[in-house]
């Protein structure tokens, strides 16, 4: 019998990725004269040499979506949704309101959007089985997995909050660049409110098309482990934890360069802590959400290898220059935002993408005299964008709603065709 084609798995894309790269570095930075076993030895030395570089983006990236899904799943948040879901009276509301919930939740932080969505098209599935409404709980699923459309824009961006940090990894090419020049910069807000526009104007209009409707299957999966205790060590540190955060406001005078990975990771840890109350509740509840940030902990050491043998070699400084000569600074704004847009198909972790694209995207944008903060936030959108056709982040939202993956993307790539032409645009007018 014939096998079907199985399409490779994120860690064996991570492991064929490094292959290309070594081969590449092997043909085309070899020095004259220098035996082909020797200089692959010494490429490897270099893949070894990078492999443990990125530990600190690696754990803040883990920390991030565990700290983020973690603070979805509490009491609060819990309460606050069943309130919402309860109110749902037709199912373009309840496209609405799933939609845009994602939305701002995914622009707060990318772990906690996405399980947040994910929950509030379950609630709504369960209230719309119980009032006996008629709802595409597809079309609502798809919107609840909009906040993975806006991340990268928001406050839990890799590249945007990573360039943020004294001594980044590219500090000696990029400096350190605040999010006012990224995240909060009058491009990026502009941008992001008309796309929320544009995207809830798609939502209402699918909403108001004939489906089929389908009887709501209740999971057998809890989305929240309960876990009942009595003690308050959570409320009490997490309270600390705030005001630390506060006073770093108070003695900010109005700069905003002290928000980053750090910041945001210390932000969902201490509400976290404040919702649960229980720090033992809390930390029952994090050994849950940890499961899904396995793929980050093993794939990102070999991301940095990559960038080890890239770096090392002189392979990034070739890159760049082929991509100077290639495209000029008119079209490679443009280039740059699809190119992440198509590698993200094959790195679905936004911070392993900036850590291989980034310094290249960098290094040639700065010999084109080209706006960083600017370029940094092409890369940023098409890194999102194209999450509305990638399965990887959708596992939780399969898995919390029950909707197959089939009938989740033939709504979101409506939301990727959206996507893709404001910020293609936006990144063409005013990037370019």
């Amino acid at each position: 019998m014939e096998k079907s084609f199985r399409f490779p798995s994120t860690f064996e894309i991570a492991l064929i990725l490094s292959l290309l790269v070594f081969v590449a570095a092997l043909l085309f930075t070899r020095p004259e004269g220098e035996a082909f076993v020797y200089y692959g030895f010494e490429i490897l030395q270099f893949w070894k040499k990078g492999f443990w570089e990125l530990l600190e983006f690696t754990m803040q990236m883990v920390l991030i979506l565990v700290f983020g899904h973690t603070l979805a799943l509490s009491k609060p948040v819990e309460k606050w949704l069943n309130i919402i879901s309860e109110s749902v009276k037709n199912n373009t509301q309840a496209v609405l309101l799933t939609g845009t919930l994602a939305l701002l939740g995914g622009y707060l932080n990318w772990g906690f959007g996405l399980v947040l969505g994910a929950i509030m098209a379950r609630k709504i599935g369960e209230v719309a089985q119980h009032k006996s409404l008629q709802i595409n709980y597809p079309l609502i699923g798809a919107s609840g997995y909009l906040g993975m459309l806006v991340w990268h824009g928001g406050f839990s961006g890799s590249a945007t909050l990573k360039v943020a940090e004294p001594n980044h990894f590219l500090s000696e090419v990029t400096g350190v660049i605040s999010i006012e020049e990224t995240v909060l910069s009058d491009f990026n807000l502009w941008l992001n409110l008309f796309l929320l526009l544009a995207i809830m104007f798609t939502m209402y209009l699918l909403s108001k098309r004939k489906f089929a409707t389908a009887a709501f299957e209740t999971l057998k999966k809890k989305e929240r482990p309960d876990y009942i205790t009595r003690d308050n060590f959570g409320l009490i540190l997490g309270f600390l934890m705030l005001v630390l955060l506060l006073a770093d406001f108070w003695t900010a005078d109005g700069n905003w360069s002290f928000v980053d990975l750090n910041f945001v990771n210390f932000a969902l840890l201490g509400t976290g802590l404040l919702f649960f109350k229980s720090l033992e509740s809390y930390v029952k509840t994090l050994s849950f959400a940890v499961k899904g940030a396995t793929e980050i902990i093993i794939q990102f050491p070999f991301y940095a290898g990559i960038l080890g043998m890239m770096k090392y070699s002189g392979l990034l400084i070739l890159l760049a220059d082929d991509m100077v000569l290639r495209s000029g600074p008119d079209f490679f704004p443009v280039l740059s935002f699809l190119s992440a847009a198509l590698v993200n198909f094959f790195i679905p972790s936004g911070g392993g993408q900036w850590a291989i694209q980034g310094p290249i995207m960098m290094e040639a944008a700065l010999k084109m005299g080209l706006d960083v903060p600017k370029m940094i936030m092409a890369f940023a959108y098409g890194d999102q964008v194209t999450n509305m056709l990638q399965p990887f982040w959708a596992l939780p939202l399969l898995s919390i709603t029950g909707i197959p993956a089939k009938e989740i993307f033939k709504y979101t790539f409506y939301f990727f065709v959206v996507g893709l032409l404001v910020y293609g645009l936006g990144v063409w007018i005013y990037v370019s």
